[in-house]
């Protein structure tokens, strides 16, 4: 074979390699250019699950947020209904002790009227029908008034004891004495004419010294407990009736003895009361 048929053969050859190597490559490189496509496309998927897995995140912190103030509100909530639960106690407590401190007062009045009705029924019973004409008997809110007429009582124009008085002032000093339990208020009052005699300057003192000596009456002539006994005056200022007529001013010019529970167990009652929370 001659050098020149060499020659030509191996340049068929070369070319042959040559358009397969060119063909090759085109093949990689566009199997790069997709291998390149394709990464760029899983790098934007990445990027958009990145930026999902952040909003879920977001959303899971705002869930959790969330949670956690609602959790914190019924917490409150329940606390708050304890204590309501306490209280709403307390006060059903409170009411169940006013409840009974409140039946106490009843019954304590009950009876308390009940001794009052035979302590005015025992004395009515007592004085005769000349004096009970004269003297005046009644229980008014649970206390003992017993109304005696001046004229009945003292000598006129004077707080000096008659001798008439003392068989009524001895019935009423032995009621007295056997409730013991009651205290008695000697009450004087006067119409309103005016008066001025030597140690009497007005009705005041002429009220106060005629409650007086039915005070001392009572203590020295009968034995009343004098720890027991009050005096006092109420003048002109304390009317049954208006002043206008003889008849007003004879039924105002009276001395009243009042008889009512002992202070002092009344207020002990009081002291007995449910104590405010």
């Amino acid at each position: 074979m001659s050098l020149v048929s060499v020659l030509l053969l191996t340049s068929c050859a070369s070319k042959k390699d040559l358009v397969s190597c060119q063909e090759e490559n085109k093949s990689l490189s566009e199997k790069l250019q997709e291998s390149r496509e394709d990464l760029a496309g899983k790098n934007a998927r990445i990027t958009a699950l990145e930026d999902q897995q952040r909003g879920l995140q977001q959303a899971l912190a705002a869930a959790e947020a969330k949670y956690t103030k609602l959790q914190e509100s019924l917490d409150k909530s329940l606390t708050n209904a304890s204590q309501n639960n306490i209280s709403i106690e307390k006060l059903v407590d409170q009411i169940n002790e006013s409840n009974q401190y409140i039946r106490h007062l009843v019954e304590v009045k009950s009876k308390s009227d009940s001794l009052n009705l035979v302590l005015s029924n025992n004395l009515t019973r007592s004085l005769s029908k000349e004096e009970l004409k004269e003297v005046d008997v009644q229980v008014l809110k649970g206390v003992v008034y017993i109304s005696l007429a001046d004229n009945m009582l003292y000598e006129s124009g004077t707080y000096k004891i008659n001798k008439r008085a003392s068989e009524t002032l001895s019935k009423i000093a032995k009621i007295i004495k056997d409730y013991k339990d009651y205290d008695v208020l000697i009450e004087g009052n006067t119409d309103n004419v005016p008066i001025k005699r030597e140690n009497i300057r007005n009705n005041w003192d002429l009220s106060c010294l005629r409650a007086s000596s039915v005070v001392q009456a009572l203590q020295e002539d009968y034995g009343v407990d004098p720890k027991r006994l009050t005096a006092g005056g109420r003048g002109e200022y304390n009317p049954l009736q208006p002043n206008t007529t003889e008849v007003g001013k004879q039924r105002n010019r009276r001395t009243q003895i009042i008889i009512t529970p002992k202070l002092d167990e009344f207020m002990e009652l009081i002291g007995q009361a449910p104590e405010e929370k």
